[in-house]
This record gives C-alpha cells, sequence and structure tokens, in this order.
C-alpha cells in the first residue's frame, strides 16, 4: 500500500556569489545541494524530494524563484516549518513562502513567466561590495542607444545566435514579452555608484545564457562596435550569427517567476 503524497511549492532567493548554480554537482556548492541538505536535517531523515521551477547558473542570484517539494508526511503548521527552514538555511538564502499544490501542478511543465534582470554600470571602478549583484563597464557606454537596442528583442524572434553552444536540433524561436534598458529603481545600497542601470527582460522560455548573450550585445552597442541594424539582422529567421560575449554572471538576477 502506497503512502499518500503532498506537494508544496515554495518560494526562494538567493545571492548567488558563492554557489556553482542551482544543479547539484559532484563536489560543488550548489543552490539545489543547501536546500536538500537543510531539508533532510529539519525533516530527520524523512522520505522527500524536490524539483526546481529552472536552473540558475553560477554565480547568478535570484531576487524570487521556487521549488516544488514532495513528501508523505503532512506539513501541519506551514508557517513553523518556514520558520525551522529559514533558522537552518545558510544566510545568502532564504524561503518566503510555502503553499500546498495538488498532484496535478508540475513545476516544470506548468507555464510560468520568469522575469530577469541585469544590473550594471560603467565608467568607473566600484566599491568591492558591488561586485556579488552589478558588472561594471569601464568603457563608456552610449545607454539610449542600448534603450533602443532593448526594444529590438521584444516578440517573437529567432533567438538561436542568444543561445550558447546552439545545435542543429533545439527550439529556438521564442517570445520576448517585455525588455527594457532603464536607470535603476530596484535595487540600492549605500556603496552603489550614483548612476546604475538595469535591462528587465521577461518571457516564458529563455535558452541557455541568453539574457547574458543579450546584454553582452547591447554593450557592444553601447560601445558602438555594433549598430542597430546588426541587432535586427541577427533576429531573423535566416541568421547564422554566434554571439560571442557573454556578460558576467554575477550582474544577472531572477528576478520573479509567476505560475499561471
Amino acid at each position: 500500500m502506497f503512502n499518500k503524497r503532498y506537494y508544496y511549492l515554495i518560494k526562494i532567493q538567493y545571492l548567488g556569489y558563492r554557489f556553482h548554480g542551482w544543479q547539484k554537482q559532484p563536489k560543488l556548492k550548489t543552490i539545489h545541494l543547501m536546500i536538500d541538505r537543510t531539508l533532510n536535517f529539519i525533516l530527520d531523515g524523512k522520505q522527500f524530494k524536490t524539483l526546481g521551477s529552472g536552473r540558475t547558473d553560477a554565480m547568478v542570484s535570484a531576487n524570487e524563484t521556487a521549488f516544488e517539494l514532495f513528501i508523505y508526511e503532512k506539513i501541519e503548521d506551514e508557517a513553523a516549518f518556514l520558520e525551522l527552514f529559514n533558522h537552518n538555511l545558510p544566510q545568502d538564502l532564504r524561503a518566503l513562502e510555502i503553499e500546498e499544490v495538488d498532484a496535478g501542478f508540475n513545476i516544470i511543465q506548468h507555464s510560468k513567466i520568469k522575469e530577469y534582470v541585469y544590473l550594471f554600470t560603467y565608467g568607473q571602478k566600484c566599491h568591492p561590495f558591488c561586485a556579488p549583484l552589478m558588472t561594471t563597464i569601464l568603457d563608456d557606454l552610449d545607454i539610449e542607444l542600448m534603450k533602443q537596442g532593448a526594444q529590438l528583442f521584444i516578440g517573437i524572434h529567432n533567438f538561436k545566435p542568444y543561445c550558447f553552444r546552439a545545435t542543429d536540433k533545439g527550439v529556438y524561436t521564442r517570445t520576448i514579452e517585455s525588455c527594457q534598458l532603464v536607470e535603476n529603481t530596484l535595487f540600492t545600497a549605500s556603496f552603489f555608484p550614483k548612476n546604475t542601470y538595469t535591462l528587465i527582460v521577461k518571457g516564458k522560455g529563455f535558452g541557455r545564457n541568453q539574457i547574458r548573450l543579450m546584454m553582452g550585445t547591447l554593450i557592444k552597442l553601447g560601445r558602438r562596435e555594433v549598430d542597430l541594424e546588426y541587432i535586427e539582422d541577427s533576429l531573423k529567421p535566416e541568421s547564422m550569427e554566434v554571439m560571442d560575449f557573454i556578460a558576467p554572471a554575477s550582474g544577472l538576477i531572477l528576478n520573479s517567476v509567476d505560475f499561471e
């Protein structure tokens, strides 16, 4: 006889600077490893399984993402569980909320909208404390031109040039719901430089390193190494371009995951 299984959606946030991404890897410290290690401790060895809503790369942070917990014993006091979980998690990882879901919910297949933020500044050497969250481009950048370039990514396009090590078997026609480059108002700190900026991208699915390759191309645009027509042409179905500049990982933040 099988025991009843219970399902919980747990939202979390983390600073990714000292982690090798989400996915478990031998001999490396990852987000998934720390979550499972903490759950194993607070559940006192009870059987469970966790599944993330998606992967993040090494050094990438998340302001809000989620994982699903499968367990054979009902959590009677969700608030107390969340408090205990947070008490035992490392200080750069925090659980935000827990919600019971049914067996029909699939965190991978369930339709969701992801919003990514890329935080950056330019033109000056920054306080070292900025490094975990913000990329500094020492060259001068044409921000207004980069704002125009960001708009070109909106819509249904061929994003194969913006996927790392793309193959002929992947699905690269994807939709960007919104993409804008604006002055940063999302994150503040006393040690941030006066002028900081965010690229904010929203969509249902992204390829490997897609946001960082998009940001890298916008940086090249800001340096006037490429022009707006170059970006337009790179998104056409027949484009064979391969983007060669991946923006640093530490400026990328998974800002939110919304399940539809």
